[in-house]
């Protein structure tokens, strides 16, 4: 296998979920007692969110690109970015490295192409929703619109994300609220719902939703899967 470098933390439970979804599908395609070969970063996610308040987008991407130099100085060959909110910065991990950073929106896009969909809600953080990166990324090179809620909706989200889902709180409140957007959308003529958030798959685990689900950890992380993978053999 080839060893994968992981830049996380942001928050510590989405990369629990990256660390377990790697692991469980290397054994899944190996077998036996095989597991993920990782180099994880994870980063204080604390000066992360407040520059991400701030607006000094500039300042979280030389931190990032910092971390990626020294995941690809390991022997990392490759990197996935544990988050959809800090793909906002990937130009700048990109230009920072001379190895491939496998890019959560291209998971995304291959998963609403693979299913047919054309028109694809997005819940996320607020910078994930508002903001353009995500949603040029699905248009351009996929052909899909994306829908995301009104601005109270947006807000909403967001602030549960925070105070809530990165503190391992899932209520019971904040699940019914967000099923709510996901009917909205559905009614503005959303096809499938993309999770653009990993603690926001966490929160709607095994329920039943208005919209098919994309969980955009789940396909990021069999993207990485699938490049740790290529020189492996399958047999077990």
């Amino acid at each position: 296998m080839r060893l994968l470098g992981v830049l996380g933390g942001m928050s510590w439970e989405s990369t629990v979920t990256y660390y377990r979804l790697l692991n469980q599908g290397v054994r899944e395609r190996l077998g036996g007692l095989h597991s993920a070969p990782l180099l994880l970063h994870s980063v204080d996610f604390a000066g992360i969110a407040a520059l991400q308040r701030s607006g000094d987008w500039d300042a979280a991407g030389r931190q990032l690109a910092e971390a990626a130099r020294g995941l690809e100085r390991a022997g990392a060959g490759a990197l996935l970015l544990a988050t959809n909110t800090m793909h906002k910065v990937a130009a700048s991990i990109e230009a920072a490295v001379g190895i491939p950073l496998l890019h959560i929106g291209d998971a995304v896009g291959a998963a609403l192409r693979e299913l047919g969909v054309r028109r694809a809600a997005l819940l996320g953080t607020r910078f994930t929703m508002a903001e353009a990166f995500y949603r040029e990324r699905l248009a351009a090179r996929y052909g899909i619109q994306v829908l995301v809620p009104d601005a109270p909706g947006m807000a909403e989200i967001d602030r549960i994300i925070f105070a809530e889902l990165c503190q391992g709180r899932f209520l019971d409140s904040s699940r019914a609220f967000y099923l709510k957007q996901l009917e909205r959308l559905a009614a503005r003529g959303a096809q499938a719902a993309i999770l653009g958030c990993t603690e926001i798959g966490l929160l709607l685990d095994g329920v039943s939703t208005p919209l098919p689900l994309v969980d955009s950890s789940e396909r990021h992380v069999a993207m990485g899967l699938d490049w740790l993978l290529a020189e492996a053999p399958s047999a077990r």
